[in-house]
């Protein structure tokens, strides 16, 4: 067990009745339990605690007046994540697969796999299929890709990177997910905190479902994922973005961070080859 402390603080500066949806707590999960968290808005505004979908994504809600909104958000967060030897692992063949697990082949809105199966076959169809080849796109991406922070737009789809060959953390994953699900195999994306982020944000990366069970993969290898805390998932980053806005609202500063606070040390990435696991 690891013990990550993460926290987040926002502030806004609201010029007319504006209703947010946060979606900046970490999720609670079998292997990633909250020990303390807390959350506070200043001025002190109502706001209602709850959960969206089927991935359970915890959620602040409120409407304000114009102001300057500041959010604060801590958490202790208990990490247990799973490890195994990725030499055993395959891909699970599409008649095998569980119903939960058949909308992550779909193209999204970010993730348009239907026009990706070309170049996915052609380039990942003689890789040993399982982990492997999951290993192989997150690798090619990250060779093939500049990553430049401001570089994409809420607009940037798996093909613009693609064609562009540069992004940011979620043009990563959502390139990855699209190949993925060209090649049949269920995909997904996270939005979470990681641990020896530079520079601290949030981060987006992604998880395959391989032999029955869904592992952690970022394309841009610059975190550890056995320090990744979880907070939204969904078929793209339309699904989980950390804060939904209807009104009249500017980000003037934010603050992200992910620090292990106890026990079990997380590997240096370049000594972590082994697949993991944060949720069955």
């Amino acid at each position: 067990m690891t013990i990550i402390q993460i926290g987040c603080d926002l502030t806004y500066s609201v010029t007319k009745s504006t209703s947010f949806l946060f979606n900046v707590a970490a999720a609670r999960t079998a292997h990633q339990t909250i020990s303390e968290e807390s959350v506070q808005l200043t001025p002190a505004i109502q706001y209602e605690a709850g959960s969206l979908g089927t991935e359970n994504i915890q959620v602040y809600r409120l409407t304000v007046e114009p102001c300057e909104l500041h959010l604060q958000y801590r958490a202790n967060v208990d990490l247990r994540p799973e490890i195994y030897d990725t030499t055993g692992i395959v891909e699970t063949g599409y008649s095998q697969l569980p119903n939960e697990v058949l909308p992550y082949l779909n193209p999204s809105r970010y993730c348009e796999s239907d026009r990706l199966i070309h170049f996915a076959m052609r380039t990942f169809g003689n890789v040993l299929p399982g982990y492997s080849r999951v290993t192989a796109i997150c690798d090619w991406i990250n060779s093939h890709l500049d990553y430049q922070s401001g570089s994409s737009g809420e607009s940037t789809s798996a093909c613009d990177v693609l064609i562009q060959r540069v992004g940011v953390c979620r043009d990563y994953a959502h390139l990855a997910i699209a190949l993925c699900r060209a090649l049949c195999i269920p995909a997904r994306y996270l939005s979470g905190y990681a641990v020896a982020l530079q520079p601290p944000d949030f981060h987006g990366f992604f998880e395959a479902y391989l032999g029955g069970r869904w592992y952690l993969f970022d394309a841009t290898r610059m975190a550890p994922v056995e320090g990744f805390v979880r907070i939204g998932t969904g078929r793209d980053a339309a699904d989980a973005p950390f804060a939904t806005i209807i009104g009249e609202a500017i980000l003037t500063t934010m603050a992200i961070w992910a620090e292990q606070a106890a026990l079990n040390p997380i590997p240096d990435q370049a000594m972590s080859q082994a697949a993991v696991s944060t949720i069955n």
